[in-house]
């Protein structure tokens, strides 16, 4: 076990929106925080729009594939944040949960998930201990 602080994002499928977060506070935290990812309903794959927009960022997301989230990640967490999801996220206990309202790319072009993956990015970069 690490003695970093383990922050989980959850969204229902894993295939956008919680991988972009684990992605881009892995990049910002540069191994201050140890980063999990995980869905209630895992998805196949991970949104191609997703795996593009945040390429542009230097994130090479195309080996990764979508998680369910296990006991093991819950109890782990110290942080967990959910990414507007409501009740299909599974119910995480951890010392700080946020919900962060997100919309749901799956039907977005890359043009419109940029827009989503900067909202993404303005939240990761407020998370404690990133300022």
């Amino acid at each position: 076990m690490s003695d970093r602080p383990v922050v989980l994002f959850l969204c229902v499928h894993n295939s956008g929106r919680s991988v972009a977060g684990r992605m881009l506070l892995e990049h910002y935290a540069q191994g201050r925080v140890e980063v999990l990812s995980a869905g209630s309903e895992p998805a196949d794959q991970l949104n191609p729009s997703v795996v593009a927009v945040l390429s542009e960022r230097g994130l090479d997301a195309t080996a990764e594939v979508p998680k369910p989230v296990t006991d093991e990640m819950a109890r782990a967490a110290d942080v967990v944040v959910t990414m507007g999801c409501g009740d299909a996220c599974p119910l995480v206990r951890a010392q700080h949960r946020q919900d962060w309202n997100i919309p749901d790319p799956r039907d977005m072009d890359e043009t419109q998930f940029r827009a989503v993956r900067e909202m993404i990015a303005e939240k990761v970069r407020q998370l404690p201990g990133m300022r």
